[in-house]
């Protein structure tokens, strides 16, 4: 008698030269595969052993590639891809005060929103990002956007005292997010979150509501916070604390804070945020775009602070690539820092997952590839000649690699970027709309 081996069905298999978990060994996998079964990472193991444990549906071999987790933009605003490049070289509170909200009370519109967030969808799939944070208005057109893409969404949604295209007040903005909330808590792509602008435009009141409700609703918060130094000046003129200070006041400081920009920050301030477990939200070059200053990275992470990763909007970057933005903030954290060991590859590449998906409150299902955790994966072509000769593979996807190598996505183990073509986005229709509001923009201007 012979014995027959038992097979485990899954629907994928995904063979590649490297795999980068980006786990707390900071391991490199060589020749693995995943193991993927109804939009879940079921297994990771070699891939020698592949074909004796499981029988796949389908198999997809990348021998020049790395897989790593899908890359989390923990921060933006992605509609304002279509104000990009109208407002260049101008300090932040003129490009937002003269520009920016001038524009946005014309043109913003869920047209406008659904267009160009399906325009920062394309761009970042391609760039091998699968879960972004969104803080714009409509964020109804963003979910919209998102879900018909296959994107995975955090709908931030903007809260400011004055008016705005999609609420009155900052009350009504509060209201219309529980809804939001409401309307979205079943979906297996979007999530919510409160998104009070700074602590320069939204006062006390809705505040201290943001912060009960957060709770209640167990969603987190973003917010710019000493995004400059000027801010943290003014307040201290007009209230006599620094901003972070009248955030605990409020009660704000939680582990459900992400503390967006965060380049002024002194000992008391790096206190609060270690004592409350906020997090940080780092956007390198749109803080370098507009002379906003500089987060010292290295300094918050020796005190055990969560620092994440983001690219703001394109209309400050000017683009939404997270692989360029990872290279930036490694680099930057050095020079700031004065430190060559400041910020190493493998911390940088968990910057730009882990530890985005933790400070959104989804490092349970996405951020590094584990069984259990949502098939989040991106492919990077290593067989180019930035990347060769490969010695270690985390170097190269945090200091050489180009989006451009990004060849394959799957979300939720459904693949929306295949050798690099879009799959769930319709190219010339989506050209066809952007180039319509560049035609409307300019006339207008």
């Amino acid at each position: 008698m012979t014995s027959q081996t038992t097979h485990t069905e899954v629907d994928l298999l995904i063979h590649a030269r490297w795999i980068v978990p980006v786990n707390a060994r900071q391991d490199v996998l060589d020749n693995h595969c995943l193991a993927i079964r109804d939009g879940l990472i079921v297994d990771i193991l070699p891939s020698a052993q592949a074909d004796q444990r499981y029988r796949a549906a389908r198999q997809q071999h990348l021998p020049v590639h790395a897989l790593i987790p899908g890359l989390v933009n923990t921060h933006g605003h992605a509609a304002m891809s279509l104000f990009r490049g109208s407002a260049d070289d101008l300090p932040l509170m003129t490009w937002l005060q003269e520009h920016i909200w001038p524009m946005e009370a014309r043109w913003i519109s869920e047209e406008f929103v659904y267009h160009g967030t399906q325009l920062a969808i394309a761009e970042m799939l391609r760039g091998g990002t699968t879960c972004f944070a969104d803080m714009y208005f409509f964020p109804e057109a963003s979910a919209r956007a998102a879900t018909e893409a296959g994107m995975r969404v955090q709908l931030a949604a903007p809260i400011i005292d004055f008016p705005t295209p999609w609420a009155p007040d900052a009350m009504t903005a509060v209201n219309k997010t529980t809804r939001l909330h409401d309307d979205w808590r079943h979906s297996d792509l979007v999530s919510t979150a409160f998104g009070p602008h700074a602590p320069y435009s939204v006062s006390d009141e809705p505040l201290r509501r943001i912060a009960t409700l957060a709770e209640q609703l167990d969603i987190p918060i973003h917010m710019h916070v000493h995004e400059t130094a000027g801010e943290v000046t003014d307040a201290l003129n007009s209230d006599g604390r620094r901003p972070l200070r009248r955030l605990h006041d409020l009660n704000l400081l939680s582990p459900r804070l992400l503390c967006v920009h965060a380049t002024a920050i002194d000992d008391e301030d790096l206190a609060l945020l270690k004592e409350s477990g906020a997090h940080v939200v780092h956007c390198p070059e749109s803080n370098l775009k507009l002379a906003s200053g500089f987060c010292e990275v290295h300094r918050l992470q020796q005190h055990g602070i969560n620092v994440a990763l983001g690219t703001d909007g394109a209309a400050s970057n000017n683009d939404l690539d997270l692989i360029a933005e990872m290279r930036t903030a490694a680099m930057l954290a050095k020079a700031v820092a004065g430190q060559a060991s400041a910020l190493p590859a493998y911390d940088a590449l968990a910057m730009a997952t882990i530890n985005g998906a933790r400070a959104m409150g989804l490092d349970q299902q996405i951020g590094s590839l584990e069984a259990g955790k949502r098939a989040d994966i991106v492919a990077i072509n290593f067989n180019q000649f930035n990347t060769m000769p490969v010695y270690h593979a985390v170097s190269h996807l945090v200091y050489s690699t180009q989006s451009s190598q990004v060849s394959h996505v799957w979300i939720n183990g459904q693949l929306v970027l295949d050798q690099g073509e879009l799959t769930t986005i319709n190219r010339r229709k989506l050209t066809e709309h952007i180039q319509l509001w560049q035609t409307r923009l300019q006339e207008n201007s």
